[in-house]
């Protein structure tokens, strides 16, 4: 209970501040100057996050495996759709506000499910599709009942608002794509462990990132952010401790994942997610309108399906492999005294 207790505060703790410090970096002018060079931010995260995973394996005695080239063809594929996810969701932020974002962040099992079927050609269960209409229906209605400012042109909110959800279903539907690619690298390649996964994905996401800024003659975006951190310090500092929270993040919920299992995970990121909106509202002070607040009620309420679902599936799991377990022992022992039985027979 302790270690419980003890993860589900590392992950509140650490997305929670990293949720906020998100939103200061992407969205706060420092001196009427906003930073723009989501490619070095994304480049700083996974080169932390590497660096955390390294210090998480060697803390936990993982000895480290050279991957075959198969899965380092999986872990290529995962990193390049996460590379390029971020951007997309960085660049919303010019057309929607955080809590959309966040919201519309919540939707992943949309493009989880879209992708695997796509990809992979798998099939779901009723209450999936049940789960992703109306986590499609509650974030449209917040964003068709967005409360829309007296003094901006209603064409043009309207015309950012669908430019700024555009951009976001190309995030969810990148996202997707990772995580359709590491559902499949877990069920091809049975001794990857998370923590692996980690530090390669990171790791070659960051040289992709890395090649996109420095090898691109066209894209001064390295010196242009190394300039505005030089006559901004400030935001070197916000920098630094937004990937510091994500890195440390990602190592409580690989320990939960791998001491609870993925149900408590779920659990804890759900609430993490609308907690972290919620935050942002007020935060912020950010208004919402009576209808979106009932959109939100509705994504949450199609995740807590999910989340339902799950633990009566794992239980009843739980319950068949204990039932399987009891069935066994019952016939080893009935097979053990069948030889005794003759035995005495023959003694008698």
């Amino acid at each position: 209970m302790l270690d419980l207790l003890l993860c589900v505060s590392g992950i509140y703790t650490c997305f929670l501040s990293w949720a906020l410090l998100q939103e200061r970096v992407s969205t706060t002018a420092y001196d009427g100057q906003r930073f723009r060079f989501f490619v070095v931010l994304n480049l700083v995260q996974a080169l932390m996050s590497a660096v955390a995973a390294t210090c998480y394996l060697w803390a936990t005695g993982q000895r480290l495996r050279r991957p075959s080239r198969g899965l380092l063809k999986r872990y290529v594929q995962a990193a390049l759709t996460n590379a390029l996810a971020s951007p997309f969701g960085y660049a919303s932020l010019k057309h929607i506000d955080y809590p959309t974002m966040t919201l519309a962040k919540t939707c992943k099992l949309v493009p989880v499910v879209v992708m695997n079927m796509v990809l992979y050609r798998r099939r779901f269960p009723f209450y999936k599709y049940v789960t992703v209409l109306l986590v499609t229906l509650g974030v449209s209605g917040f964003m068709l009942l967005q409360p829309v400012d007296a003094k901006a042109s209603k064409k043009g909110a309207a015309a950012n608002s669908i430019w700024g959800l555009l951009l976001v279903l190309i995030n969810l539907l990148m996202d997707g794509a990772t995580n359709s690619t590491q559902d499949q690298t877990f069920h091809e390649f049975k001794h990857v462990t998370g923590q692996h996964m980690m530090l390669f994905m990171n790791l070659l996401g960051a040289c992709i990132m890395l090649g996109w800024l420095t090898l691109n003659p066209w894209n001064p975006e390295l010196s242009q952010a190394l300039a505005f951190i030089s006559q901004y310090p400030q935001v070197a500092t916000d920098i630094l401790l937004f990937t510091l929270c994500g890195a440390v993040g990602q190592c409580f919920i690989f320990y939960t994942l791998a001491r609870f299992g993925s149900l408590v995970l779920v659990t804890v990121n759900v609430t993490r997610k609308l907690f972290t909106m919620l935050l942002s509202v007020f935060w912020y002070n950010h208004q919402l309108s009576l209808g979106q607040w009932a959109s939100v009620a509705v994504v949450f309420s199609g995740i807590g399906l999910e989340a339902f679902v799950k633990r009566r599936e794992t239980l009843a799991k739980e319950k068949a492999g204990q039932k399987n377990v009891k069935d066994e022992k019952i016939d080893s022992s009935t097979a053990s005294s069948v030889p005794t039985a003759i035995a005495d027979k023959k003694r008698a």
